[in-house]
């Protein structure tokens, strides 16, 4: 309500001066009573929804294309009283079409649009001449036709253009506050490892007790009293709890739930790819460093692993069979591969994969294709360029490529953090 609002202010000031520049400096005789009434009348609702509703209310689609619908008509009005199309003024009959475009869906931009046009075809046929000094000016009606033809076209053509940048600038909008929220998540079951081995270490010690003091006791106690069992129970389930903690403190190392452990970046890539299972495709995954070089040893980057993940999902997704995660690394790049026998992607969305709510594959005309724009997005916070192409034989293939010495870097940092 509020830029509304503003918009209209702006409009009323604009239309107030244009009148009296127009009548005092121009020399213009123009109605000012009936064109200053209409000017009151756009004030005066400004005024009211100032000390009856709150600025920060927010407006409903319909309550929205109302108000700008009121604009269309009170600008109309004006332009009636002051010579219609002949007046230069007619194109702003275009901002409010504009302003709905940027901010209402398609059927009220649609709707707005319409009565735009009908607007400015009224205002072509009936309007008050301009009250010319002298003998006025004959306007051919091929001019007045070409005026009216421009602004039909221009409506059409603003609206259309307007409303598909905004929807694209909503829809980017909306997937990348789907990122944050996937990298949220990803960095809150990370912290809940971490404690979980925190929690573990510390639990370590008076469970050491118990199991002491337990096996004590049952050592202690002679074959046939009754409380034997009772504390062969608990030695045996401190025991397990033992156990458990001790899976605990090694699950960061081992299963990469600490962000700040270094492990080797097959094991990191192991680790996303077993976060999705499809019991009906093999998941495939190899090696292919270049000798001598050893295997890089990388931090568990949240972004890495769920933009990894992501990329996982969305091939086995689409496989038949089998799909296949090739790791490569020399002494300058450090490269993941994710191919599947799937179909692939279409040949004509290739380049534009990684936009936000696009079908990426044939046959998913439905598809949001928020997995890849999510995932190109982690991996490219992470340093990653990523590629996408399909396989002679058929299926897609993805290719994720990081510079060795800043994965490595970022990895001793973390670590000496």
């Amino acid at each position: 309500l509020r830029r509304l609002v503003r918009i209209r202010w702006v409009a009323v000031a604009g239309q107030a001066l244009a009148l009296l520049v127009v009548h005092n400096l121009l020399d213009f005789p123009l109605p000012l009573l009936p064109t200053f009434g209409v000017v009151a009348c756009s004030a005066a609702l400004n005024l009211f929804f100032a000390f009856h509703h709150r600025a920060a209310t927010r407006l409903g689609e319909e309550q929205a294309a109302f108000f700008l619908g009121y604009d269309l008509l009170q600008l109309g009005l004006l332009l009636y009283l002051t010579g219609g199309l002949e007046n230069p003024f007619a194109i702003l009959i275009l901002a409010p079409v504009t302003v709905a475009a940027t901010i209402l869906s398609r059927p009220p931009v649609i709707a707005l649009a319409i009565f735009a046009v009908l607007i400015i075809t009224v205002l072509a046929i009936w309007h008050v001449p301009l009250p010319w000094r002298g003998q006025p000016p004959e306007f051919p009606p091929q001019l007045v036709l070409g005026i009216w033809t421009a602004l039909i076209v221009a409506t059409v053509f603003i609206s259309a253009y307007t409303w598909s940048v905004a929807a694209e600038a909503r829809r980017l909008r909306d997937a990348v506050a789907a990122t944050q929220l996937a990298l949220a998540r990803e960095q809150r079951v990370s912290a809940v490892g971490g404690l979980a081995a925190a929690a573990a270490h510390e639990l370590g010690s008076p469970l050491a007790t118990i199991a002491v003091v337990a096996k004590e006791l049952a050592r202690e106690l002679p074959p046939d009293s009754p409380h034997l069992e009772d504390a062969t129970l608990l030695l045996s389930q401190s025991e397990r709890c033992r156990r458990i903690l001790a899976e605990l403190t090694q699950q960061p190392a081992e299963d990469s739930s600490s962000p700040y452990e270094r492990l080797p970046i097959s094991a990191l890539v192991e680790a996303a790819g077993e976060l999705y299972h499809d019991p009906r495709v093999r998941l495939i995954f190899a090696t292919t460093g270049a000798p001598p070089e050893r295997e890089p040893l990388v931090r568990r980057s949240p972004e890495i692993m769920h933009g990894l993940n992501n990329l996982i999902q969305n091939a086995v997704q689409f496989a038949r069979r089998e799909v296949s995660v090739t790791i490569f690394w020399d002494q300058t790049t450090v490269t993941v591969e994710v191919a599947d026998d799937g179909p692939g992607f279409p040949a004509h969305l290739l380049g534009r994969l990684g936009e936000p709510y696009l079908s990426t594959r044939a046959g998913e005309e439905s598809h949001m294709g928020l997995g890849i724009f999510i995932a190109q997005s982690l991996l490219e916070r992470s340093g990653a360029e990523l590629t996408f192409d399909n396989l002679v034989e058929g299926g897609a293939h993805v290719v994720i490529s990081w510079s060795r010495a800043n994965l490595e870097a970022e990895a001793r940092t973390n670590a000496a953090a």
